[in-house]
């Protein structure tokens, strides 16, 4: 990455997925992660939203700028065009960590156009990104050498009558990028492949349920083959989304073995997380690999294997020896709270498409947001 000259102004850091709901994006994880790491003390902190009430926007501290970002549905263009206004308005941007999986494509896409710019990046080529994909997991479970439930892309409701003989129910139904669902008649896995297309599109994945313990590692990759860090831990609430409301950090060596199978087979780059579930019988069996730092990483700063600071540290250019140690037994357990904020925030989000007044490094003259005007502005 060629270095910006950052004289005038600090190093900025750009963040994605700030929809901190009960289904939550992993922004706000990063950006705290980020604020308690000492390379980052005086780093300017943006986020990139796509909706005016994700509630990570309006968490007092969190933010130093604000700026709405087209759907991925727009176009890689219209994406484009809107990081090269947000890289002009803040006089540079230095890092982009995008956290969601329906943007990733766009953002892979563009990396190398956004390096050209002084834009660090650190993710996992197209090719990375295909291959960890839920419709390929049978091939990634071949090369990798890790155990797989057996599963079916299935394209229309008629195909799902044909998983008789080989899916029993109860069984998994699964969105390309988001959305999982134990059905348990043919009936409700045709509802649930229709909310899933309506939302996500096809293919649609049909998947052997397993039943265990459910595990979790992120895991970062330096693109060659080996494992820079890896935190482990086991969910101990889980919500009836499926999603992991508490968990505990742990040490598992066959958790570890497979990680670094997964690493050695497909020269990962970037962060990801693994979603295992380790059977009555101790066997380990890989359900899904999420392309992008998981809603739960703030745990490894916590467990002291500060995962979501070094994505950013290798964005910049950093090299990095490998990471083995953190705090087994390290907690967290999600709240939900009630933010206070003004209608004028939302407004300018709205209307402007930016919030910058709080962002340190601008002169007064530039937060006049009355006489500009973003472009490549949602629709």
């Amino acid at each position: 990455m060629t270095d910006t000259d950052r004289t005038n102004r600090p190093l900025t850091i750009a963040v994605t997925g700030l929809n901190a709901t009960d289904n939550p994006g992993p922004g706000v994880a990063v950006i705290k992660s980020l604020r308690e790491h000492p390379a980052f003390a005086n780093c300017r902190i943006v986020g990139l939203a796509y909706d005016v009430l994700e509630p990570g926007i309006y968490s007092e501290g969190l933010t130093d700028a604000l700026f709405m970002l087209p759907y991925p549905s727009q176009g890689r263009g219209a994406l484009m065009e809107r990081l090269e206004y947000i890289h002009d308005r803040l006089g540079g941007l230095d890092v982009i960590i995008p956290t969601l999986d329906a943007e990733l494509p766009s953002f892979i896409d563009l990396s190398d156009r956004l390096e050209a710019m002084g834009i660090g990046t650190f993710l996992p080529t197209a090719r990375q990104f295909e291959l960890r994909s839920k419709a390929r997991l049978d091939d990634l479970g071949r090369l990798a050498n890790v155990t797989v439930p057996e599963g079916r892309v299935v394209n229309s409701a008629s195909e799902l009558a044909d998983l008789d003989d080989g899916l029993p129910l109860p069984f998994v139904v699964k969105g390309p990028y988001y959305g999982a669902k134990v059905v348990y008649s043919r009936a409700e896995a045709v509802g649930a492949f229709h909310r899933f297309v309506a939302e996500w599109g096809v293919p649609i994945i049909a998947q052997r349920m397993v039943h265990g313990q459910e595990l979790n590692v992120l895991a970062l990759g330096d693109g060659h083959g080996e494992l820079l860090g890896a935190v482990a831990m086991k969910k101990t609430f889980i919500t009836d989304k499926g999603k992991g409301w508490a968990g505990v950090t742990i040490r598992d060596p066959e958790l570890t073995a497979i990680t670094e199978r997964f690493m050695a087979a497909t020269s990962w780059r970037g962060p990801c997380e693994l979603e295992i579930i380790r059977d009555s019988d101790g066997g380990y069996h890989l359900i899904e690999v999420n392309p992008r730092l998981p809603a739960w990483c703030y745990l490894s700063a916590g467990a002291g294997m500060n995962l979501p600071a070094a994505v950013a540290l290798l964005a910049l250019g950093h090299d990095l020896e490998p990471m083995r140690d953190y705090r087994a037994g390290t907690m967290f357990v999600r709240i939900a709270i009630d933010q206070i904020a003004h209608v004028s925030d939302m407004a300018a989000l709205t209307t402007l498409g930016e919030k910058t007044g709080a962002a340190p490094g601008f002169e007064p003259a530039q937060l006049d947001l009355t006489t500009q005007r973003p472009t490549g502005e949602r629709s």
